[in-house]
């Protein structure tokens, strides 16, 4: 499966964790995301593409005490089962979630490169 994602730890600003194979996924990232900037939780479908926020699912909040968002663009099939942030979050996270608690705590973010959730990503 082809996932961007994009967020925050505890003491480190916005990095790509995953960059779903991108040489550079800040260009998909602005494509789906534009407009959206302040929105705390969306789904929208762009082409076969899902573009999905929400919240850190265990209430995580970084030093400055904002809640961490996790933004994501999913590709392939799995896009077409995400119609709602619900569908995101049941479907995305668990596969994010047990790396995102071995680094979000970290004093620096690893490179996207090293973010694999299980090798699928």
């Amino acid at each position: 499966m082809k996932l961007i994602w994009l967020t925050r730890g505890q003491t480190w600003g916005f990095r790509f964790l995953s960059d779903g194979g991108e040489a550079d996924p800040l260009p998909a990232y602005d494509e789906v995301f534009s407009g959206l900037e302040a929105q705390p939780e969306f789904c929208r479908h762009v082409g076969k593409q899902v573009a999905l926020r929400f919240a850190d699912p265990l209430d995580r909040k970084d030093r400055a005490g904002r809640v961490i968002p996790h933004d994501f663009i999913v590709f392939g099939p799995m896009a077409a089962e995400i119609d709602t942030v619900e569908d995101g979050i049941r479907l995305v996270w668990p596969l994010v979630a047990d790396e995102f608690d071995r680094i979000w705590n970290l004093p620096k973010p690893p490179s996207s490169a090293t973010i694999t959730a299980g090798g699928s990503l």
